[in-house]
């Protein structure tokens, strides 16, 4: 059985409980404390994730050899390199140390070794050697493999949104933990998600393979799908806007509050929560991607919600507070 101590973190956790190391470490002011002992008890999350930074502290003071020497930073090096790179690189490094150490995978080491990859709240744009035109979502890496045979693309993290160059004859695959995807001159995108990795064709179509199976299916264009190791689920329609983070949007049509508080939350390093009397509010609208805190603001005047800001990085939606007469 493994430890709850060893229980997978989510990004966004780790990114805050790697804020506040960095805020107290500096010494830290008495409501700086008083927030973390707050955070640190909100959500047993928040102690976990606490605990495997001090694992990690432990691990690296006693490990040695090549692995040690790659990834061991001071911590006055982790500061400068937590400013200089955002919070989710700089959680990579701290969680691939875990996972190399403890044995454990919480975010794949190869997000920090990938060829091309993004931070929290970025978001980048290539053309490769064959045309082809790759932009990378919010915290997302891939490794580009092109060889006589194949153009591949592993996503190792995130979400992509790829176009394919026309003028190659070599089959265009995407691989990820969960199966491939063959292109078949198209534009589509490929997200990953703790339940699989989800498929969906802006244009022409694109065949999937689970990775524990043999046969493909073709998906056409306004389908989407997620695909587990073992098998597909259903296809469903997909939306319009389902590219509108290309352009720097997020589009909901009566989408749950709390899941566009979510999505939201993928965007902005620290902590970004929803109260659950309110979580279960509908939503429509069209958000910023590229500035969180006025798509919270864009909230206040459809819905009875207030925001709390504690810090930068502890941000709650609630419910709004009654107000006298």
């Amino acid at each position: 059985m493994t430890p709850i101590s060893s229980k997978p973190v989510s990004a966004q956790v780790l990114d805050a409980a790697i804020a506040w190391q960095l805020s107290l470490d500096g010494g830290g002011s008495a409501l700086d404390r008083e927030e973390f002992a707050k955070w640190h008890a909100a959500h047993e999350e928040h102690a976990r994730a606490w605990r495997q930074l001090g694992m990690l502290d432990q691990r690296f003071s006693r490990a040695s050899g090549p692995a040690r020497n790659a990834l061991v930073q001071s911590r006055e090096g982790l500061r400068r390199r937590v400013r200089k790179l955002g919070r989710g690189i700089a959680s990579v490094v701290l969680v691939g140390g875990l996972a190399l150490f403890a044995g454990q995978h919480y975010l794949p080491l190869d997000y920090w070794l990938a060829d091309q990859r993004t931070a929290t709240g970025e978001q980048l744009t290539l053309r490769l050697v064959d045309g082809t035109l790759i932009s990378l979502n919010t915290h997302s890496a891939v490794d580009v493999r092109f060889d006589d045979k194949q153009r591949r693309i592993v996503l190792q993290e995130g979400e992509v949104l790829i176009e394919t160059g026309h003028n190659d004859t070599r089959p265009f695959i995407v691989e990820t933990r969960d199966g491939q995807l063959r292109a078949l001159g198209t534009r589509f995108l490929v997200k990953r998600e703790d339940q699989g990795t989800r498929l969906g064709v802006l244009q022409s179509a694109v065949a999937a393979r689970p990775q524990a199976r043999q046969h493909e299916t073709v998906f056409k264009e306004g389908q989407q799908v997620l695909m587990h190791r073992d098998g597909l689920q259903a296809q469903q329609a997909l939306g319009l806007d389902a590219d509108a983070w290309i352009r720097g949007m997020l589009v909901v049509d009566n989408a749950r509050l709390g899941d566009l508080i979510e999505e939201l939350g993928r965007y902005r390093p620290g902590y970004l929560a929803v109260a659950p009397e309110v979580a279960d509010l509908r939503i429509t609208g069209s958000f910023p991607l590229h500035d969180t805190d006025l798509a919270l603001d864009a909230l206040l005047p459809t819905l009875p919600v207030q925001i709390e800001r504690r810090t930068d990085w502890w941000v709650n939606v609630v419910a709004k507070a009654e107000t006298k007469p």
